[in-house]
């Protein structure tokens, strides 16, 4: 049975599928047409964040899987590959550590100015170390906009390894799986209120596209700072730079924004006083062996009938 891979993927995931008896078809492009071209004779596609469109599910006439590199499926059209009988899975356990990490390393670089003290050494700046101060973490309040696992390994690290005090809210997760150090509050008004830190753990879904807007940062702390690893279309991003130009809010970071890569005349890019990455947050070398070897045990368990450890879609027996 064969395997398209539009997108290269680490070695470790390549050999997991060679050593099971597939065989691997590398895309030639990464584009909805060169997919549907190429996809006709496959029976899986491990897509990382390439379109997987109902051209694309439809043009798989034997497709029976696909298998997403890493955890969102924003890119591939969930209802019409059900609605088609192709199981849809991917890799919520595979990177949660690295972005959660990521998040953590944003939080510690905007307390402690990591990036404009860098700059200004560079610049023969020493002097900068007499203006410049930096922000304490040990007791300061971490609120977390969803407690998944990506938020709970936030929590975790922030809350134990830097002291720091945990709020969370998600209407979701169940009371059962939230840690102690965790308090949960009862609005999201309350968290961004309460916050030094808003760090955002939830996907981009018709409720949360845009709800981190001038409502909620304007009830944060002029002293406070976003961290965005999660969707950044989440974020309504003038709003944001309204709060982060006027003062409302002190600094941002980013590893996601609502256009990527940013178009050039985005004006975050030209704030001093906002941190970007290009949402890279799950890219360690661990998490890419994590992601794309957990991609093709989720297509070996349904080319091979096993039950499926991550499904995303529900398919009608």
């Amino acid at each position: 049975m064969k395997v398209l891979i539009p997108q290269d993927i680490a070695e470790a995931g390549k050999k997991f599928l060679l050593d099971k008896g597939y065989e691997i078809k590398m895309g030639s492009a990464a584009d909805e047409e060169t997919i549907a071209k190429e996809v006709t004779d496959c029976d899986a596609i491990l897509i990382r964040t390439a379109p997987v469109t109902r051209k694309v599910l439809e043009a798989g006439k034997n497709l029976k899987v696909v298998s997403r590199h890493g955890v969102g499926v924003d890119n591939i059209d969930v209802q019409a590959a059900t609605e088609l009988g192709i199981q849809v899975t991917n890799g919520p356990l595979s990177n949660s550590e690295s972005v959660a990490e990521h998040a953590v390393a944003f939080i510690m670089a905007l307390a402690h100015h990591i990036v404009e003290m860098d700059e200004n050494v560079r610049n023969h700046d020493w002097e900068s170390r007499n203006r410049v101060r930096m922000t304490g973490l040990s007791g300061k309040t971490v609120g977390i906009v969803g407690l998944g696992r990506i938020g709970r390994y936030v929590a975790k690290k922030v809350a134990l390894g830097l002291d720091m005090k945990v709020i969370g809210f998600d209407a979701y997760i169940p009371k059962d799986a939230v840690p102690e150090y965790v308090e949960m509050v009862d609005s999201l008004e309350e968290l961004y209120k309460r916050s030094d830190f808003v760090s955002l753990h939830c996907p981009a879904t018709p409720e949360t596209k845009g709800s981190v807007n001038m409502k909620y940062l304007s009830l944060m702390k002029p002293g406070a700072f976003l961290v965005n690893c999660a969707r950044g279309e989440v974020v309504n991003e003038e709003d944001l730079y309204q709060a982060l130009t006027t003062g409302i809010i002190k600094g941002a970071a980013l590893d996601v924004l609502s256009s990527e890569p940013p178009k050039e005349d985005n004006p975050l890019l030209g704030l001093k006083n906002v941190i970007l990455s290009p949402h890279c947050g799950a890219h360690s070398y661990e998490s890419f062996d994590n992601m794309a070897v957990h991609a093709g045990i989720g297509i070996d368990e349904v080319l091979t009938g096993k039950s499926v450890s991550w499904p995303v879609n529900k398919l009608e027996k």
